[in-house]
């Protein structure tokens, strides 16, 4: 579904039918409200409770970078405008190809159409108005009638008039057709008489022309004629201008398109008679001209469809709708054109006008909406990834490229990803098309499941998760409806507490599912789990600060600019502990060690033989099996009551939704057995550490990663490891775990074949071990910040440890390049990853800033803990 994404926002739009702006000076001729609205005069003042006005708001909001509120929203916008260069308007037209202008909607208020070629790729093009062009003839050969023949009789007047206009009128379509700026014509007859123009036979009544040249020449005289709006000379300057333009082409050449406003207007239409379906004599009457039907003839747009499908000569444009009505009104708007309509008939528009905003809005909702209807039927297997690609590229550029022959090359839009951020909020890294086959597929193997919990990690790595029965998340993932989450959700505290400058009460992200994380729950056949992301609501771009977004970004990274992939295996010690119900609200949860055995040693068969104790580890290990998850081995290690689950080597974030299940699971079953697991890093001061050891290796083009790439990679880590342990080793409790002599890795920047007692350990080519990373770790950040780091890489190795390097001189130290000793606290390791500019860029200045600021308020908060209450805290959470 990436493609699809792709397509979507780097595809360029040939926005075939809009209108000038206004001048700077002139933005107060028309209200801002009517940027969703056809609505005008003291209906006007209801729209802001419309759903298109709402959501304008909200997108508007998004892109200020502002509250959204329409009062907040207008400020920002006059900010924005008054800044130099038309800076504004060019965001605004910001993956527009070009646009084709049909200036006849406003006089001298307006930037003529030429002036936008500043705002776009390609040079604009016009659409000449036959409405505007017969009225502008009219009104000066009047004037002139009038003035040079005032006491001829009104017959001979309204001959001459209807002569003299009718052949300048015929001269300037002609010229029109001849003209390499114009593209093609537009009739607003529907605002005038109505799409039921009838046949060019309807309109040789002498009498009856004549009658209306006088009726017309009186108007003018009384200088009561305003526009053109006439039963008979509308529709006659209407069949003129078609024949003149089908005929006037050399045979074999391009015809210029024809374009009819239909459907959505102001109220100066009449409705009943906006339907297409009222110009299918006329379609019939000129077969070689191009008709476009703009608006979606919404809400006609069925009618609009069928004429596009049974005429060959027939078009249909889904502009204007966006962003004129709600958003679930715009997907069924596209999902009708389709559903008759060849999909290569289809064109898009903004239709905007007055406001660069009109432009912003229709671009972002109609990328909104071409990404949910046809991810759905991607998804829904009605068609192939490559297909809906197809249909975007008609729909944006290809179609309307052939149909006013612009001869435009399809040059996709510059990425918005960069080498140096590839974390940013990228449209297209959107993950809103996850494969929902995966979830059916998923379900119909485990019909037992009746409940889904949708997971995340937060940054103090709590687990959090919200709940759905089976029907609902069926429901809402085939209509591409995501959980709303308030923005602060990724800056609270284990406490709920929400760290200042994270996300305050305004604004929400999506809960995206990953449903290739799909995995049956902790020893329950009713309950199935599934690791998620976070998106923008609305938008769905990824919010560059979720970890998971996170990883993935710096995995796609490295296999797109390297074409190295990686395995991942987890290493995950936890001490199983009893636990005292507090006697008082007053009081806490204490935990001790579990009285499995005073003779618990490391590998030890006594430490198996408490039968409470051997039925809890095997019900973890009948735990994971049911969750798909690769046991390699458990056995005791050196604390009481401490034990290691091996689990099997996985792509990077399939391993780290892997080893967030296992460490549920662990837990969960232990609760059963009324004992607590904890992956405290030192729940018993006077006891060994308990870490959670990382294995990697890597391939580079489907191999084995050779000697001088993955000597880069580990190089690279030992580089950023000072920083990375912000990420590795996030709490205070954490470096009472990796002093010397501990077997956690130590305290020097190393690494060794082997070695046990440092940071890095080598076992076979590619494949090491990093040792200096714990259970209160977000696994996601974790390894995102090691893969990272080794991607950056560095020339600069140390040569292999051998020995303990607490046990080396410093001279031996030096021999080996080792030179810099690991944090010894949290403050250290926070200040390394201020000054690592490497690491910064590689997961992103954003996320490592909202990173220190929730550990560092996480650390004002449990200051006011101390000793056992804080211990008990911490084991009860981890």
């Amino acid at each position: 579904m990436e493609p699809l994404t792709e397509a979507l926002y780097r595809t360029p739009i040939i926005d075939h039918h809009a209108h000038n702006l206004l001048l700077p000076e002139e933005l107060s001729a028309h209200d801002i409200l009517s940027m969703t609205t056809e609505a005008a005069g003291p209906a006007l003042a209801h729209t802001p409770s419309t759903l298109a006005h709402l959501r304008a708001v909200k997108d508007l909001a998004s892109v200020l970078d502002c509250n959204p509120t329409w009062e907040t929203v207008q400020k920002r916008l006059d900010e924005e405008r008054s800044k130099p260069d038309d800076a504004w308007s060019r965001r605004c037209f910001e993956g527009i190809e070009t646009v084709l202008i049909d200036d006849g909607l406003d006089g001298n208020i307006v930037h003529p159409y030429e002036w936008h070629d500043r705002l776009t790729r390609s040079k604009c093009k016009r659409i000449v108005r036959i409405e505007k062009a017969a009225e502008e003839i009219i009104r000066r050969t009047a004037a002139a009638l009038l003035q040079e023949g005032s006491g001829s009789p009104v017959a001979v007047l309204a001959t001459e008039l209807k002569s003299c206009v009718m052949k300048q009128f015929c001269t300037a379509v002609k010229d029109a057709v001849l003209d390499p700026r114009v593209v093609g014509f537009k009739s607003v007859i529907c605002y005038r008489t109505g799409l039921a123009v009838g046949g060019r036979e309807d309109f040789k009544d002498a009498d009856q022309l004549n009658n209306v040249w006088a009726a017309l020449l009186h108007q003018c005289r009384q200088r009561e004629y305003t526009r053109l709006e006439d039963p008979i000379l509308n529709p006659l300057f209407l069949h003129t201008a078609a024949e003149l333009i089908q005929n006037t082409t050399i045979e074999g050449q391009h015809v210029k398109p024809l374009q009819f406003h239909t459907g959505l207007g102001d109220n100066d239409i009449a409705l009943r008679l906006s339907s297409p379906s009222h110009l299918q004599p006329f379609i019939k009457e000129y077969p070689k001209l191009p008709i476009v039907l703009l608006h979606a003839s919404y809400p006609f747009t069925r009618e609009a469809g069928y004429l596009a499908s049974v005429y060959e000569n027939v078009y249909l444009d889904i502009g204007e709708v966006f962003p004129m009505i709600s958003q679930e009104g715009q997907e069924k708007v596209v999902s009708q054109a389709l559903e008759l309509c060849p999909s290569e008939k289809l064109t898009w528009s903004t239709d905007g006008h007055w406001f660069p905003e009109t432009y912003l809005l229709a671009v972002m909702q109609v990328r909104e909406a071409l990404l949910h209807v046809l991810g759905r039927y991607v998804l829904r297997g009605t068609l192939v990834t490559t297909q809906a690609v197809q249909i975007v590229e008609d729909i944006l550029f290809n179609t309307s490229n052939k149909l006013y022959d612009l001869k435009l090359k399809l040059t996709p839009l510059p990425s918005t990803r960069t080498v140096n951020n590839p974390t940013s909020v990228t449209p297209e890294n959107s993950i809103y098309s996850q494969n929902f086959a995966l979830l059916n597929s998923f379900l119909d193997s485990n019909p037992d499941i009746i409940f889904i919990r949708l997971q995340w990690l937060d940054y103090t790595s709590t687990l959090r998760t919200r709940i759905l029965t089976t029907t609902q998340a069926i429901s809402m993932a085939s209509q591409g409806k995501f959980i709303a989450l308030v923005r602060a959700v990724l800056g609270l505290l284990q406490q709920d507490i929400p760290t200042p400058g994270c996300g305050g009460p305004v604004g929400e992200y999506s809960l995206v599912p990953c449903f290739e994380s799909l995995r049956c729950g902790p020893k329950n056949p009713s309950y199935a789990i599934v690791q998620c992301e976070f998106s923008e609501s609305g938008t769905m771009a990824p919010v560059s600060i979720c970890p998971r977004t996170c990883l993935r970004n710096i995995v796609e990274r490295a296999k797109a600019e390297k074409c190295i992939e990686f395995l991942v295996g987890f290493e995950t010690e936890v001490v199983f502990m009893h636990y005292s119900t507090p006697s008082s609200p007053e009081d806490y949860i204490k935990f001790g060690t579990s009285p499995v055995s005073h003779a618990h040693a490391w590998s030890s068969t006594r430490a198996l033989q408490n039968p409470k104790m051997m039925g809890c580890l095997e019900a973890i290990a009948i735990g994971l099996k049911d969750s798909d998850i690769t046991l390699q081995q458990f056995h005791p290690e050196s604390s009481p009551g401490q034990y290691e689950f091996v689990t099997g080597p996985l792509p990077p974030l399939a391993a780290v939704d892997a080893v967030i299940t296992t460490r549920d699971i662990i837990q969960s079953i232990a609760s059963q057995f009324e004992m607590r697991a904890t992956f405290h890093p030192k729940p018993v001061p006077t006891q060994a550490a308990t870490g959670e050891h990382i294995h990697l290796s890597m391939t580079q083009n489907e191999d084995e990663a050779n000697e001088p790439v993955y000597n880069n990679f580990y190089a690279g880590i030992l580089k950023h490891a000072r920083a990375i342990c912000a990420f590795t080793q996030p709490l205070p409790e954490s470096y009472t775990r990796t002093g010397d002599g501990q077997w956690a890795g130590g305290r020097h920047v190393a690494w060794g074949s082997l070695n046990r007692e440092t940071p890095l350990r080598k076992i076979d080519g590619s494949h090491w071990e990093v040792r200096f990373v714990d259970g209160f770790a977000n696994s996601y950040l974790a390894l995102a910040a090691l893969l990272g780091a080794g991607l950056q890489g560095s020339e600069v190795m140390p040569k292999d440890c051998t020995a303990d390097p607490s046990s080396m001189s410093e001279a031996e130290l030096a021999a080996l390049g080792i030179c810099e000793l690991m944090p010894v606290s949290v403050e250290e390791a926070w200040e390394a990853l201020e000054g690592s500019e490497g690491l910064r860029e590689v997961m992103g200045q954003g996320l490592c800033e909202h990173f220190l600021r929730v550990k560092r308020h996480e650390a004002e908060w449990m200051g006011r803990l101390e000793g056992e209450r804080r211990r008990n805290w911490l084991i009860e959470r981890y």
